[in-house]
């Protein structure tokens, strides 16, 4: 059984999808005996298994036991330029074991220890793909025992860092859940019915046409998975996601030497229904398009002003915002203030937590999350799911009403507002599940037409007699856009820590006249204070609802802050927000970012068109 090496690197690369399960139905005959493994294991670990703490006379036993298993069948195929890069198909299997000791009111869980993370060891791991009997008890009783002897020695560290404590939480470590019956048959993965190496050679071959382009990718992730999860307290669940995705991310430099950067990106609930070789070189085209009017825009200068986001920018807006916001679940315990200090700098603490019926949206408002919601005007959500990662059916939650805060995101980690799950504990790749969005719905009660809604800007710029106002058209995805881990780090040290203030990128802005309506693109802006708070009191809001289908990222550090907008199919969890364009009255832009770097000595070779 391997464990830490492995598992890291596909828990990179890798998402476990959330999507619309199928009705209930009894297993068949397929050879699996992945279910009947891991009930075996469990009921001899209830029963048996035990550990003497030294100085105490009565033994410890685990209170909740959990098995996750999850069977990965997955194609990736990255191109550049109209030429493969990669080409992998590959199957694996993995587990996670989780033993809970203590009681549900306060248990071994949620607890930073001076240790910090211990790193992927004995509980986790990679087992067989054969779904072979003998050979999974093995690996599950090495990770049970692995589980419940960890959880014993956090156990013993936290309930010593509480006693030291003042004032100690009187709120739950986990819930209690109804026990869930979902077995579905399992699924065989169709790889035949289109051939994705040419898709990828062809759709990639669209940046010829633009040499300024130096580096670029064309991804296809294809992913069929099946989830397995038993818990102690009898719930059984074996499920099938399927999922697809193609994304791009393009980088160029301006005349000045600044890296510029732009991205497409398209989500499927399976291989099948990605768009056509055509869709994807129209809309890869535009993207390259508006890189290149990037590379000749003017940098952006400071600004102070309306600004009236587009609905194709103002729904990642909401996802950045939101996302922590509508987390109702208290976070870990930390022996150290560092945590404290980086959840609060990346927005990974909710500004609405124990503000129950206050208002935090204008009056009109209302904000509803629905798992089961599964097209908006004809165009699929991808958010949908019928069963959380932790077992917990999924639940319609209206958050706010009539801008009056109502409800939050839970899941099975009670908060301080709400004690039980409704259904949005949710996790990629065997990763801790987190309150997390599925199927965003913004909607108000008092609109304006596109048209209306841009007069109103004109015309609140025109009255503070400003030479221009700011429309914003598209928001950046650095973990897309952004093609080498060294960018990324680089623009994280000087943006992440202003996550949690409000601190946003932009990618497609313009500067707007008002006394001719003529529109300037610049490049650069970043976006200072735009939080909670600037949404409670938005100047317009408009009727051209969008549909954004994104990926909410799972990656360690990320999930359930500001910068889990930032996904991508390599570790996210699908989400869906439908949104109108947003007025605000007064937002602060900042000037151009970005290091200037020496731009080639050589022009770009001469590249001929594919056909």
């Amino acid at each position: 059984m391997s464990h830490a090496k492995g598992f890291v690197k596909l828990s990179f690369l890798l998402a476990v999808l959330s999507f619309a399960a199928a009705p209930p139905a009894r297993a068949q005959q397929d050879n699996d005996h992945t279910l009947q493994a891991m009930r075996d294991e469990m009921a001899r670990a209830k029963t048996r298994l035990e550990l003497k703490i030294p100085g105490t006379d009565q033994p410890v036993r685990p209170y909740y036991l959990e098995y996750r298993l999850l069977d990965l069948d997955v194609r990736e195929v990255v191109a550049e330029f109209g030429t493969l890069f990669s080409s992998t198909h590959a199957r694996n299997r993995f587990m996670d074991v989780q033993a809970r000791v203590g009681s549900y009111k306060l248990d071994s869980s949620n607890f930073v220890s001076d240790d910090g993370f211990r790193g992927f060891i004995g509980p986790t791991g990679s087992v067989g793909i054969d779904r072979d009997y003998d050979s999974l008890r093995q690996d599950l009783w090495i990770a049970t025992d692995q589980a419940f002897k960890e959880a014993v020695e956090t156990y013993s560290r936290k309930r010593a860092y509480l006693s030291s404590l003042a004032r100690q939480s009187d709120i739950d470590d986990l819930s209690k859940a109804e026990p869930v019956q979902l077995i579905e048959p399992l699924i065989t993965p169709d790889w035949t019915s289109r051939n994705w190496d040419q898709e990828a050679r062809e759709t990639s071959a669209t940046l010829r046409a633009f040499p300024q382009i130096y580096e670029s990718r064309v991804t296809y992730y294809l992913v069929y998975a099946t989830e397995y999860l038993l818990t102690s307290e009898g719930t059984e669940i074996r499920q099938n996601r399927t999922y697809a995705a193609i994304e791009s991310g393009m980088n160029a430099l301006a005349d000045d030497g600044v890296p510029l950067n732009h991205f497409y990106a398209t989500y499927a609930r399976r291989p099948a229904d990605l768009p056509s070789v055509d869709a994807v070189r129209k809309g890869i085209n535009v993207t390259a398009s508006e890189l290149m009017a990037l590379r000749a825009a003017p940098t952006a200068q400071d600004y102070t002003g309306p600004v009236l986001f587009e609905g194709r920018a103002a729904a990642p807006l909401l996802a950045q915002v939101l996302g922590p916001a509508v987390n109702g679940a208290r976070p870990p315990v930390s022996f150290t203030p560092v945590m404290e200090q980086l959840l609060s700098g990346l927005g990974g603490k909710s500004d609405w937590v124990g503000r129950i019926g206050a208002r935090v949206l204008p009056a009109s408002v209302s904000l509803v999350d629905d798992p089961g919601a599964k097209e908006f005007n004809g165009t699929p959500l991808l958010g949908g799911y019928s069963v959380d990662s932790e077992g917990v059916r999924a639940a319609k939650v209206t958050l706010v009403e009539n801008g009056n805060l109502r409800g939050e995101l839970m899941s099975r980690r009670p908060g301080p507002d709400f004690g039980d799950s409704n259904g949005h504990g949710r996790a990629a790749f065997l990763n801790d599940a987190k309150p997390t969005m599925s199927n965003l719905f913004f909607t108000s009660t008092e609109t304006l037409s596109p048209a209306e809604l841009k007069k109103k800007f004109l015309d609140s710029c025109r009255a503070e007699k400003l030479p221009y106002c700011i429309i914003v058209r598209e928001m950046d995805n650095p973990t897309l856009s952004l093609l080498h881990q060294e960018e990324f780090s680089e623009l994280l040290a000087s943006f992440g820590g202003g996550a949690g203030t409000g601190d946003r990128l932009p990618l497609v802005v313009y500067r707007v006249y008002p006394d001719t309506g003529r529109e300037e693109m610049i490049r650069g802006s970043r976006i200072i204070g735009l939080n909670t708070r600037a949404l409670r009191n938005l100047a317009g809001i408009g009727s051209d609802n969008f549909v954004f289908n994104y990926m909410q990222s799972q990656v360690t550090g990320f999930a359930g802050t500001a910068l889990g907008a930032f996904g991508s199919a390599q570790g996210g969890v699908p989400a869906s927000i439908v949104a109108p364009s947003l007025l605000f009255e007064e937002l602060e832009v900042r000037g151009a970012r970005g290091e200037a770097k020496r731009l080639p000595l050589l022009p770009p070779p001469p590249m001929s068109a594919m056909k």
